[in-house]
């Protein structure tokens, strides 16, 4: 997660955040499409659309295309995509996921190949990497939401596993399988979270030093900047010492 959390930081100092605005609406309304696809068009009924709609929301995806996205879907129109996962190695032997979604396989691990070995890294095979990490549902309030005491109780009466709490806010872990019903009673207890989504939590992290830390935004920043490529997460840490010169 200090991976993701430095990540998000490095994106804001670049400046790249309309970049990365503009791929997230395209990347949230495939998601949409595809939960809708493989469930019930209500989001009420299907809670991976329902995340799939909450996150597309919190960064104002336009409500005419999170509709038409789901009514494509309920009328077997659009594009059918397949869900892969990636798994490789970057610079300095970081671990990297990348989760896409394609309706061309064979381009999108051409691409995903490329990348990696462009940017000094290697694409390894499936299940290289991924037992580094475990796979959590997670859900982020703000700190305004309360303080670590209570963020904690709240959490333990939702039935998540572990709460995470910083002057950032509060990062709420619990089971795959769990998080829509701990985000639902999360909802009433402390109102609408800033994420609510599955991830891939790092269960060490490689701190990296300047050199390794832009190579690896090189390798992030390309798969990102891919269309089929929906999440990347790698399990790396960068000293606040590095991230001042970046």
């Amino acid at each position: 997660m200090a991976g993701h959390s430095k990540w998000a930081n490095i994106q804001h100092r670049k400046g790249r955040q309309d970049a990365v605005r503009s791929k997230a609406f395209s990347k949230l309304a495939k998601e949409i499409t595809v939960a809708a696809k493989m469930g019930d068009p209500d989001p009420d009924k299907n809670p991976r659309l329902r995340m799939a709609v909450k996150e597309a929301k919190k960064v104002s995806v336009p409500k005419d295309v999170i509709e038409r996205a789901i009514k494509k879907s309920a009328a077997g129109e659009g594009e059918n995509y397949d869900e892969i996962r990636y798994e490789g190695y970057g610079p300095a032997g970081v671990a990297v996921i990348v989760e896409a979604m394609t309706d061309n396989k064979n381009r999108t691990a051409s691409v995903v190949r490329s990348i990696f070995t462009k940017s000094g890294g290697s694409l390894a095979a499936t299940g290289a990497v991924s037992f580094m990490f475990d796979r959590m549902g997670e859900v982020i309030y703000l700190p305004e939401a309360g303080d670590a005491d209570s963020m904690m109780d709240a959490a333990i009466e939702a039935g998540a596993d572990d709460v995470d709490s910083s002057d950032d806010g509060h990062i709420i872990y619990c089971d795959p399988s769990e998080l829509n019903a701990v985000s639902t009673a999360l909802e009433v207890a402390l109102g609408e979270s800033e994420s609510t989504k599955l991830i891939w939590k790092p269960q060490t992290l490689t701190e990296l030093d300047l050199a390794g830390a832009e190579k690896l935004m090189r390798l992030i920043d390309a798969l990102e900047d891919d269309d089929d490529v929906q999440t990347v997460t790698a399990n790396f840490d960068i000293s606040d010492e590095v991230m001042a010169q970046l």
